[in-house]
């Protein structure tokens, strides 16, 4: 469905995005990555906003920069709030719809339906001015959706909505990835994770990791996560832990500190409270890092800024 071969884009002497090659089938695909790590530009690209300063972009099989067969097939939210603000949601959705290539009073009907759907009720006849951030959040997904595209892509699509909205708009998309497909940027992992999604890990504007969530989780078992103590004689404390199942590597952080690496931190940091009590070492703090994606993700940030090894 996409495919990106060396693919960069520059903004003068800026890099949006890195000699990226990656291919994405049709489906549900997460992208993710801190801000300015490049998710904009990427999705610039293949929304055909944006043409690489180099390599090449394709589109269900096309390259889509000015290419009005393939963009009639895709539909966009972006990140920023709506700049539109006299029209209604209704007005405004319709006006993207016949942009869509949807003319006469099927571009208002299907507009209406939009609406409907991502629970705008009564706002959706009140100036887009006069609406919270969330309604507005709404309207922009109406617009997204309302020609019915096959590929949706959305930009950071739930900041600003409250619980009750977020779930609601989740629950909307989880419905869409069933049919069609969707690629979805965000910096919180728990998000792409609640939409059942494949992942790509984006930093410095290059693809960092890549694959199913199995393939991702299988990158979580290979990673070594970290337990870090604080204590009064942690020479003594390593001594204790140095034969210690599951504990892979053991270093020292100033004068009173110890990073213990282990594919089981939850574990380990239990034998190391253990063996600090019958080891007589007063212990100041002790810290387990996470197993999850989001520790997975934090550690590939760190690694990318260069912190840590």
């Amino acid at each position: 469905m996409i495919a990106l071969t060396h693919a960069t884009k520059l903004y003068g002497q800026v890099i949006g995005v890195n000699d990226m090659t990656i291919e994405i089938g049709t489906g549900a695909h997460g992208l993710l990555g801190p801000n300015g790590a490049g998710k904009t530009t990427l999705l610039g690209l293949v929304t055909g906003q944006l043409r690489p300063t180099m390599g090449r972009v394709a589109v269900f099989g096309a390259a889509p920069f000015g290419n009005a067969r393939v963009l009639a097939r895709i539909g966009y939210c972006p990140a920023t709030d709506l700049g539109e603000r006299l029209a209604t949601p209704l007005e405004w959705v319709t006006h993207l719809v016949r942009l869509a290539g949807h003319g006469g009073r099927g571009a208002g009907q299907r507009a209406a339906v939009a609406v409907e759907r991502v629970g705008l009720g009564a706002a959706a006849a009140r100036p887009l001015g006069t609406l919270s951030k969330g309604q507005r959040q709404r309207a922009k997904i109406a617009g997204a959706i309302a020609h019915d595209p096959d590929l949706l892509v959305l930009d950071e699509p739930f900041v600003g909505l409250d619980p009750v909205a977020r779930h609601e708009l989740v629950a909307l998309v989880r419905d869409w990835r069933r049919s069609r497909s969707l690629l979805v940027a965000s910096h919180l992992l728990h998000e792409i994770e609640a939409l059942d999604a494949g992942l790509a890990v984006i930093l410095g504007g290059r693809l960092v990791a890549s694959g199913t969530a199995a393939e991702i989780r299988g990158l979580i078992d290979s990673l070594p996560a970290e337990v870090r103590v604080r204590c009064e004689q942690p020479r003594r404390l390593a001594a204790l832990c140095a034969n210690v199942e599951f504990v892979d590597a053991i270093r020292f952080e100033g004068a009173d500190g110890l990073v213990i690496g282990s594919r089981r931190p939850g574990t380990v940091a239990a034998e190391v409270v253990r063996l600090a009590a019958v080891g007589d070492v007063t212990l100041r703090g002790l810290v387990a890092g996470e197993r999850s994606l989001e520790g997975v993700f934090d550690r590939l940030v760190h690694l990318h800024r260069g912190v840590g090894r």
